[in-house]
């Protein structure tokens, strides 16, 4: 395929892990030319989430190897996407580098109080999921757009199956994701006039540490070994089988790219056929 990307400049949130969708994101984007900033929040992690996210060394090897591998320029970011004073502090960073962004991916998520039904969930633990995941798209979105309405470009947002199809304790998730989908199609509405598509992913059973750790959570539930749990998973999958983070990267790249110059508002399942709606 040919992406039309190289030379770009692409931001992908969340992307400082290497077992993650938003490195492999960034590294597909890098392997077709974009120049790529790397964000997550290194030494500003919070205490709580279930999994956690790439350390400040960790974004800097990332850095490192991409630009190595795929001769790009990347910037590595400690950000946090809640912060509006952290994130003005990412633009002001990659203003030192970059004149404009064509490509924003808003990746970072993370949940926060699981697994507990609604009326047992912890307040605080939902408001910072909710922030995390939805809040922070529109924080990020909004700071990022000066540096993309001059020339235009794409915004790719990462929702979830989940915020189709609500998963058992995890309701805060669900709703923010839920909410990244609509946000996506508000932003793809008022931003076309712009030249800037705006498409989410919701991506449904991905091999990484989130779905490592549901696995485990699962099996401790169902007195079974993790093995079991994916097999019984795979079942309710027609491919048979987990997605992997390469996948759903190549979609985003498709997204990014002028393969989809006629694709705006849209919210793709990447679930292997589990999910079978628009």
């Amino acid at each position: 395929m040919d992406s039309n990307i190289k030379g770009k400049v692409a931001l992908v949130t969340g992307s400082g892990k290497k077992t993650g969708i938003g490195y492999a994101i960034a590294r597909k984007l890098a392997s077709h030319g974009a120049n790529v900033i790397i964000s997550d929040l290194g030494n500003l992690s919070k205490e709580g989430a279930i999994v956690k996210t790439g350390t400040t060394a960790e974004i800097d090897e990332i850095v490192t190897e991409l630009e190595k591998e795929f001769s790009i320029q990347a910037l590595a970011i400690g950000a946090d996407v809640t912060d509006n004073g952290s994130i003005s502090q990412m633009v002001e960073k990659i203003k030192g580098s970059f004149s404009q962004v064509d490509i924003l991916c808003n990746n970072a998520g993370a949940s926060f109080g699981v697994p507990n039904a609604v009326h047992t969930y912890d307040e605080d633990a939902w408001m910072k999921t909710i922030d995390v995941n939805l809040h922070s798209v529109f924080k990020v979105t909004r700071a990022i757009l000066p540096l993309m309405m001059e020339k235009g470009g794409n915004i790719i947002n990462t929702a979830s199956r989940a915020g189709k199809v609500p998963p058992l304790f995890n309701g805060a998730y669900a709703v923010a994701k839920a909410g990244v989908i609509m946000l996506t199609k508000v932003m793809a509405l008022e931003l076309a006039g712009n030249n800037i598509r705006v498409n989410a992913i919701c991506p449904g059973q991905i091999m990484t540490d989130l779905e490592q750790w549901r696995f485990g959570l699962e099996a401790k539930f169902f007195g079974s070994t993790v093995e079991e749990r994916k097999e019984e998973m795979c079942k309710t999958i027609p491919l048979n089988r987990i997605g992997s983070p390469d996948e759903v990267a190549k979609l985003v790249l498709f997204l990014a790219s002028e393969q989809s110059s006629y694709l705006t508002g849209q919210a793709i399942n990447v679930t292997g056929g589990q999910l079978m709606e628009l």
